[in-house]
């Protein structure tokens, strides 16, 4: 289960919409403008409401004139934001504030869109694959997402042991495979 703004789903759209297909272009533009709403509206300020709307469409303006340059092995997410974080930066410039400017120009894209931490996310996954679904499911929400061991068991319908027992002999197994052993 992928979510409509992951990378999976987002390079999914990019590529369809890269060899034509106009509907998906349609909604991978829908989807990135919600992502740029918040990632705009945390860092100029709601007080600024069209300003955060001018950034995203000039964000929108400049992947599809750039799109025809993204490398297609390369991830989506980090490229995306880094034309959005250079499109910030520019803003800051042009409204005076420089110290802004600078502090954009200094931190990293968000940590969740960085290219090794969408690689570690798409390796992440890959092991999962392997896996039961069931196990899948539990070490997702255990371990990745952080949620308690009560709750999941709670949204699962299983008792607080099976969610231990189950999410303990998927990451046994991933050892397994990790070691070469499967």
């Amino acid at each position: 289960m992928t979510s409509a703004h992951s990378e999976q789903a987002l390079k999914m759209l990019m590529l369809l919409s890269l060899d034509g297909d106009e509907a998906a272009y349609r909604r991978l533009l829908v989807t990135l403008r919600t992502l740029l709403v918040g990632y705009y509206g945390g860092r100029i300020g709601t007080t600024a409401k069209s300003d955060t709307e001018d950034l995203v469409q000039e964000t929108l303006l400049a992947l599809h004139s750039r799109r025809a340059t993204y490398d297609r092995e390369r991830p989506f997410t980090a490229w995306f934001f880094s034309i959005a974080r250079y499109k910030l930066i520019d803003h800051h410039r042009k409204h005076g504030s420089r110290y802004k400017a600078e502090m954009e120009l200094n931190e990293e894209i968000e940590d969740d869109f960085r290219e090794d931490a969408i690689a570690a996310r798409m390796d992440v996954e890959r092991l999962l694959n392997g896996l039961p679904q069931h196990q899948q499911e539990l070490i997702r929400q255990v371990k990745l997402e952080g949620q308690s061991v009560a709750d999941t068991a709670s949204r699962t319908g299983q008792s607080e042991s099976a969610v231990k027992v189950g999410v303990h002999r998927g990451i046994k197994a991933l050892a397994a495979r990790l070691r070469g052993g499967m």
